[in-house]
């Protein structure tokens, strides 16, 4: 049960949140419906990932007496995360220092042996390590599971007194009459497809906090909106993001080399298509293999799903899986704009953290320490206007402070990395963007200055016209696998009955331009089979099956015309990753 201060008496809870009063089979209207019970907590957070979950404990750190909840839309912590994950240990330094000698800490691997290629059709030609940036050595760097991360830190998190309530998904920001930020409010539960209320209805929750904090990842619902709302983009880049691919491998003792990891870049992807590849050796003879394709790429045929597929049968790859078993599959986008893209952070009553913001660092591939970091000074910013008294203003402090601190830091020096990648292809670019890491880190500046992003993602694709439809090989079942089967792996899975959270604004435009323009590209970006356009004997019939999703929220970001919205559904939904 919520133990915050209530404003009314309830039985919304953990273990009861379906259990709600029995209504007519009806569609009511906003004004038919039954208040909202609240509940009032120093500090809001939405999102248990590691942003999230270090602002709350961080914040108790500071401040033992303050009322901290951490609402997250999956079914537990961690079900929703998915990381590669080598994480720099710079974060957890900082919040948890004596993390190492904690025998319940997942992290157990540390880097031994790291290296990089570059890939042909037949080769992998491996990239000498005294060419890479400093910056790119991942040897103090550890191996392991992201989602058992933040399951631990969550045991840190409640230790300390945070409530975490899992299952419950943040569907509504609130404002107070001067439009501040107020808390959010909890998704109602039980209402279904056709919107009537069904015997299972209850109405959500209201969360109010003094301070409100969004640690959503990337592309979230809320934070998409509050950006709109207070124009915290207006002298930033656009947002620009990736797709990233995994699967987790059990393979051959044999074959099993614990602490190495591999980068690569170049095929399966063309020139002119930004991506690349991980491999990582971690505990209990696993392997993580990822592929990540930039969402800027023009080509509507492309599917980064069959290219993750293709890139496993390369002859350096296949050997490491052959006789091996795959446990898990999941896919997420990645933040990739980098410090010109960042929003402003805050705004009257909260602020953006973690990759609601885009900390990721785009050549290192790793975000988890910065996702910390943001939080940890956002928490301290936050508790400092607590403790003076103040509630519901905008903590400008977090804001201006962000740039000078080792996230800005870590971002400003790999600046250019991404949109020189964009400019000039994979081959160039990747050279140039070493060039520019390097400058950076010996002499402190850059050659190129700082580089603007481009279009927007959902912009950059060309006609179906200007392409050619990519054949790609039929999976094995051994090495390679469909969408369907690999859905299976996540344990995807909402509630049949309920509304569909892809929101289609207009299906008119999505035929005439979606199937008629570009081929209908989201039957290929979406990487859980979730779109469709079905042959009808009246024509194609755009076919949306929500129960595939994997809340990667790549259709919210590469729709041509972002015709596509993605909204939380029901709380509980979606992928359960166990180890991702």
């Amino acid at each position: 049960m919520f133990s915050g201060k209530k404003s009314e008496t309830t039985s919304f809870g953990k273990h009861d949140r379906r259990k709600g009063r029995r209504l007519p089979k009806q569609i009511m209207s906003s004004d038919e419906l039954p208040p909202r019970e609240s509940m009032d907590f120093d500090v809001v957070i939405v999102g248990a990932g590691p942003s999230g979950l270090s602002a709350a404990i961080r914040l108790k750190q500071l401040d033992a007496d303050l009322g901290i909840v951490v609402v997250e839309k999956g079914s537990e912590v961690g079900a929703h995360i998915l990381s590669g994950a080598v994480i720099d240990p710079a974060g957890l330094d900082a919040l948890v220092p004596d993390w190492r000698d904690d025998a319940d800490c997942p992290l157990k691997t540390k880097v031994k042996d790291d290296r990089f290629y570059w890939m042909t059709p037949r080769r992998a030609i491996r990239l000498p390590n005294a060419l890479m940036p400093p910056l790119m050595n991942n040897h103090r760097c550890y191996i392991g599971s992201l989602g058992n991360v933040c399951r631990w830190l969550a045991q840190k998190a409640e230790a300390l007194g945070v409530e975490i309530y899992p299952g419950f998904a943040a569907a509504e920001v609130l404002y107070d009459d001067s439009g501040a930020v107020r808390g959010i409010a909890t998704g109602d539960m039980g209402i279904a497809r056709d919107g009537s209320h069904k015997n299972s209805y209850v109405r959500g929750m209201e969360l109010r906090g003094k301070y409100t904090l969004f640690a959503e990842g990337a592309r979230g619902s809320l934070s998409r909106q509050l950006i709109a709302r207070f124009g915290l983009d207006k002298t930033s880049e656009p947002p620009k993001f990736g797709i990233g691919l995994k699967e987790v491998w059990q393979v051959d003792p044999a074959k099993h080399l614990n602490g190495l990891i591999q980068h690569s870049f170049g095929w399966p992807l063309n020139n002119s298509t930004g991506g690349g590849s991980f491999l990582y050796h971690y505990d209990d003879d696993r392997v993580a293999v990822g592929f990540v394709v930039h969402l800027n790429y023009d080509d509507p045929y492309l599917s980064p799903f069959e290219e993750f597929q293709r890139f496993k049968t390369h002859p350096a790859i296949r050997g490491v899986f052959e006789g091996g078993k795959r446990l898990a599959y999941g896919a997420r986008a990645i933040t990739e704009g980098g410090y010109q893209s960042v929003p402003r952070l805050t705004f009257p009553g909260g602020a953006l953290i973690g990759c609601a913001a885009g900390f990721v660092n785009v050549p290192r591939i790793k975000g988890v320490h910065n996702a910390m970091g943001s939080a940890m000074l956002a928490a301290e910013h936050v508790a400092a206007a607590l403790d003076a008294g103040r509630a519901n203003d905008e903590i400008a402090g977090y804001e201006n402070a962000w740039r000078d601190s080792t996230v800005g830091k870590d971002l400003f020096k790999v600046r250019n990395v991404k949109p020189l990648w964009s400019k000039f292809g994979t081959i160039a670019g990747v050279a140039l963007g070493g060039l520019d890491m390097w400058t950076n880190t010996l002499f402190g500046f850059s050659p190129f200055g700082t580089w603007p992003h481009t279009r927007p993602d959902g912009k950059t694709l060309d006609p179906a016209r200007a392409h050619t439809p990519v054949v790609y090989p039929k999976p094995d079942g051994k090495l390679t696998f469909d969408k369907l089967s690999s859905v299976f792996l996540s344990n995807t899975n909402h509630e049949e009955d309920q509304p569909v959270h892809l929101k289609v604004a207009d299906m008119v435009l999505q035929k005439t331009s979606e199937h008629d323009v570009y081929a209908g590209p989201s039957n290929r970006y979406c990487p859980a089979g979730v779109y469709e356009w079905v042959e009808d004997t009246a024509g194609p019939r755009y076919q949306i099956n929500a129960q595939n999703c994997v809340h990667c929220k790549t259709c919210d970001v590469k729709d041509p015309n972002g015709n596509i919205t993605w909204v939380a559904p029901e709380g509980g939904g979606g992928p359960n990753y166990e180890a991702m």
